[in-house]
């Protein structure tokens, strides 16, 4: 295929190699100066769209994601799909999908899982909204850069199912750190802890996959200092994201917003900022009951 993509940051960089290299010429836009092997560069987002067969776009928000609409759709040809794969509110995915689909165009909304080792890897799962034409035209190309897409529905619903979660990933993970630290004052082996935790009722993602506590299970984030497979930083915007979706949808998240509230604390007034989102153990572990 015929493939723009706009955005190559840490993850849009090596989603578009991995595409150039399965043989699909790809042309690419970025504000930033890249160089990405079998990937030509444009010089604007309206020159990487036209005469694509798909537009790809990884962007930051939703106010970013609206601007590049409006550069790329007037460009693109009637039938040709727009794929947005950022992770973005519902209300955005929603508006310029409606835009996209008054153009002609087949829209999707499909924000990732597997952060940059998933995306270097080819090994993402996308959860997808939109229509089925769509989904089916970009199909071959999710089966290159990931290993799973999930058809979640009608546009904006991709985004309902990664903010939803990643509200559970958010408050797993900082109750297994919370476990831990209380295992640490307890006397309670780190490892013992593990073992019996990762085979039975409380075994979850964020303990079995992707553990928090350096030298215990698989290789992780807390084996390499807490330098960010997936950051903190980034947990808290999809945090916020949930909490504004379960405002606008009339929903109760109380735990979601506990979460939201606990990595706001951790990214912005502690020392969470460019670390893991794993990186709440050795918070955990320096504070006492009565910390708060």
């Amino acid at each position: 295929m015929k493939i723009g993509f706009i955005g190559l940051g840490n993850m849009g960089g090596p989603m578009a190699a991995n595409l150039a290299k399965a043989g699909h010429e790809v042309t690419g836009f970025d504000m930033a100066e890249v160089v990405i092997d079998s990937v030509a560069m444009a010089t604007s987002a309206e020159e990487a769209a036209t005469g694509r067969d798909v537009v790809i776009t990884m962007l930051p928000n939703g106010q970013i994601l609206r601007s590049v609409a409006n550069q790329v759709i007037p460009v693109m040809a009637a039938g040709t799909v727009l794929l947005d794969c950022s992770t973005v509110d519902v209300e955005s995915a929603r508006a310029v999908a409606e835009q996209a689909q008054a153009a002609g165009l087949s829209a999707l909304d499909a924000p990732v899982s597997g952060g940059v080792g998933g995306a270097q890897g080819g090994t993402l799962t996308f959860m997808v909204g939109g229509d089925e034409a769509g989904f089916n035209t970009a199909k071959e190309l999710f089966d290159v850069m990931g290993q799973k897409a999930v058809h979640c529905g009608p546009s904006g619903n991709g985004q309902a199912a990664k903010i939803c979660n990643n509200m559970i990933l958010g408050a797993t993970m900082i109750v297994t750190c919370e476990a831990f630290a209380l295992a640490d004052k307890l006397g309670l082996d780190r490892q013992a802890m593990f073992d019996v935790v990762s085979t039975s009722s409380g075994y979850s993602w964020s303990m079995n996959a992707y553990c928090p506590a350096p030298g215990v299970g698989p290789q992780s984030p807390a084996d390499n200092n807490y330098q960010p497979g997936f950051a903190a930083d980034l947990m808290l915007k999809d945090l916020r994201l949930a909490v504004q979706a379960a405002e606008a949808a009339d929903a109760d998240t109380p735990l979601g917003k506990a979460a939201r509230d606990l990595y706001a604390q951790f990214v912005e007034n502690e020392d969470g900022k460019g670390r893991d989102f794993s990186a709440m153990l050795p918070r955990f572990e320096k504070r006492g009951h009565t910390a708060g």
